[in-house]
């Protein structure tokens, strides 16, 4: 088994492979989403539980696209807050055209 990424610019790239087609980068951007604005919600309607429920959608959505779409194992597992980061840096790159869907 290789050593583990030691820094989020080596591990990046091999989340993008994980993530390479567009039904699941679809399902991590409406999961994303739904989290900042289960956020935003919970923010203003001062409902922490709301936060939970950003969560679990953000999961869901990302598991299923991994597990139905792109047939791989999420890096969450392995690597939880690398892919944590490599979820942000991906919706970020996808809003700024940088990646596309």
């Amino acid at each position: 088994m290789p050593a583990p990424p030691l820094t989020f610019s080596e591990f990046y790239p091999r989340y993008l492979h994980d993530h390479s087609r567009r039904g699941t980068r679809i399902l991590h951007f409406i999961g994303t989403t739904l989290f900042l604005l289960a956020l935003v919600m919970a923010a203003v309607w001062q409902r922490p539980i709301l936060v939970l429920a950003g969560i679990v959608a953000a999961y869901g959505f990302a598991w299923i696209g991994h597990f139905f779409v792109e047939h791989n194992r999420p890096a969450t597992f392995q690597y939880p807050w690398l892919s944590l980061r490599g979820d942000f840096q991906l919706y970020w790159d996808l809003l700024r055209g940088r990646e596309s869907f």
